[in-house]
């Protein structure tokens, strides 16, 4: 397979073409970027690690029939995934209440959820990323009917399916945002699942083992990283 030329770059990954025009090269980036850009570091080997649990989470996910982009882990920080057409929503799926959660609704963190919330937001820095639900979505011409309920349904199998995986792990899973995009008539989950995109704790400790290690200056961020792929990716 060979690498092409660079399509996008974003704060955690480099997407490239390849001589294959349905399949593309995520590169995972060492760097941590805070939500506006201004405050950065670099963790030589973040990306790698990041490479390593997406694609056991993509991998883990198949298993259990959840469709993903996700075609096979490549050597470094790069993972061989299936060309989707993206639908410009994240979904989010809160199973603890975080920080901003418990802002939002004046909640205490660390409060677990009687029923996971799943929200939406618009993928549209330009006007501030707004959250929006089911028919601002088909009324506005983002999604279609039948995609808003692919994605919540598959948003729902795949956080039951990878709660039970990060307890039997001694984890919590507190929230995590997925992205979606079409193949064919096939919609299926994209983008990355790594502890840059979700929120993950220690269940015995409620320990942050994720980016908010950087964001709330907490320290010992690589090892977080690293001791949270081991524990995901030790055999079963």
């Amino acid at each position: 397979m060979e690498k092409k030329e660079m399509l996008f770059e974003g704060s955690s990954k480099r997407v490239y073409a390849t001589d294959r025009e349905s399949l593309l090269l995520l590169d995972f980036k060492d760097d941590f970027l805070d939500h506006n850009g201004a405050k950065k570091t670099r963790i030589p080997g973040k990306g790698e690690i990041n490479a390593d649990i997406a694609g056991f989470l993509f991998q883990y996910l198949e298993n259990y029939h959840v469709p993903t982009h996700f075609i096979e882990r490549n050597s470094g920080s790069e993972l061989l995934v299936r060309k989707l057409k993206m639908i410009p929503i994240e979904v989010v799926v809160h199973n603890v209440v975080s920080a901003k959660l418990a802002q939002r609704f004046r909640l205490d963190e660390g409060q677990h959820l009687d029923f996971p919330i799943v929200e939406y937001y618009l993928k549209a820095p330009r006007l501030g990323s707004p959250q929006i639900n089911e028919t601002h979505a088909m009324a506005l011409g983002y999604a279609k009917a039948d995609d808003m309920r692919a994605m919540g349904r598959l948003a729902s199998k795949a956080n039951a399916i990878l709660k039970s995986l990060f307890d039997r792990r001694g984890l919590l899973l507190v929230e995590f945002i997925l992205e979606f995009g079409s193949a064919g008539d096939h919609v299926c989950i994209g983008d990355e699942i790594t502890p840059d995109n979700c929120r993950i704790w220690d269940k015995r400790k409620n320990r942050k083992l994720d980016r908010e290690r950087f964001l709330q200056d907490l320290g010992g961020a690589e090892k977080a990283y690293r001791e949270l792929c081991d524990r995901l990716t030790r055999a079963m």
